[in-house]
């Protein structure tokens, strides 16, 4: 237990990253994600993915936006209705521990608890009905319609749908400007590249956000003033909206960058900026790249996940980009060793381009007013 509650000290920076320290110490066996890394096709036969159609039964998916499982849970449902199998989806706005009202710093009001479901009642309840319906004593009382229940935060409402994604989000850019700025216009002319300097060994920390982690790391949306003042995070800002702004879908960032070294990682991260100025993460992602040549401007597609929240009128959106996230995702030391083994760490000169050539962005599923 005493290495269990030192992670946050220093367990999670222990390196090789590729043996957990406390088991190697205890002489433990390994844990399933290491024996992942050096055996795929082992990884591969734990997982569903690909695999789906072998399922010749309705499901019930359930999780919540600030859930480590969140992406899979929503592909899992895509899969499932794909195959052609009855699948059922419910996201709130939680985390996979915390089911109640109140998420990271932000209350979503007594309807987005569990228990109350926008006065539908428990989720729980919705679970037994759904066995009921589906299942009964052994034989299906009723089809499956497969119903969709989703969580749209910042109007704290419950909505149903009948499908996953929206078919009527529209994929929107948001550009990456001189300035700090976040404008739906590309750069009409050169603009010159954002640069930071990242060094593995005083990374970004983690703050808020899809997590499963010790207690000294809360997840949720929180408060990321301490992040975006490092020098070592870049923020991208629109003006105040003028009217509310639905995104709901899944999110992704394009970013023109260039490392001086032989591999790096790219983290970008979707923030609601309220008209206090308090900036609260609402979802983000990680890309690990290796440079064709040190210096050398190549794309690259950030995953971000997916989320559902209006941004609201006089509200701001906001992207950070960084080259870290620790300990949610394990740091890239910048040297191009095996991640498994590497146990030093280089400093390396980051650049992000946003000009007519190398246009630098998020696309945001903006859904229309009804």
């Amino acid at each position: 237990m005493r290495d269990v509650d030192g992670l946050a000290g220093d367990g999670y920076a222990e390196l090789p990253a590729g043996r957990f320290p406390a088991f190697a110490r205890h002489d433990l066996p390994e844990m399933g994600y290491e024996r992942s890394r050096r055996e795929p096709d082992w990884a591969r036969s734990c997982t569903i993915a690909g695999r789906h159609h072998e399922v010749d039964l309705p499901t019930f998916q359930s999780g919540g936006w600030y859930d480590i499982f969140s992406q899979g849970t929503l592909d899992n449902f895509t899969a499932m209705r794909s195959a052609g199998r009855p699948a059922t989806l419910v996201m709130g706005p939680w985390t996979h521990v915390n089911r109640g009202h109140v998420i990271g710093d932000v209350n979503f009001g007594f309807g987005a608890h569990s228990d109350f479901m926008g006065m539908r009642g428990r989720v729980h309840d919705m679970q037994i009905d759904w066995f009921q319906r589906t299942i009964g004593d052994g034989e299906a009382l009723e089809p499956d319609t497969g119903q969709v229940l989703l969580f749209v935060m910042g109007t704290n409402q419950w909505r149903e749908e009948t499908e996953w994604p929206l078919s009527r989000a529209v994929d929107t850019d948001f550009h990456l400007r001189a300035d700090g700025r976040l404008t739906a216009e590309p750069p009409p002319v050169a603009e010159q590249a954002e640069e930071f300097t990242y060094d593995p060994l005083d990374p970004v920390p983690t703050t808020g956000g899809a997590l499963l982690m010790t207690d000294d790391f809360r997840p949720g949306p929180l408060d990321q003033a301490a992040v975006e003042t490092r020098e070592d995070v870049l923020v991208f800002t629109t003006e105040p909206l003028t009217q509310d702004t639905e995104v709901t879908g899944r999110v992704r960032a394009v970013l023109f960058a260039a490392t001086d070294g032989p591999s790096t990682d790219w983290v970008a991260r979707l923030c609601d900026v309220d008209e206090n100025g308090v900036s609260r993460n609402v979802t983000d992602g990680i890309v690990r790249v290796r440079a064709a040549a040190p210096g050398e401007a190549a794309e690259h597609v950030v995953d971000l996940w997916s989320t559902s929240i209006v941004f609201r009128a006089g509200h701001r959106i906001r992207l950070q980009v960084t080259s870290s996230n620790f300990p949610r995702w394990d740091r890239n030391l910048n040297t191009g060793e095996p991640e498994d083994s590497a146990t030093t760490a280089r400093v390396a000169r980051q650049q992000i381009f946003h000009d007519p050539d190398r246009p630098s962005r998020i696309i945001l599923p903006v859904v229309p007013p009804a």
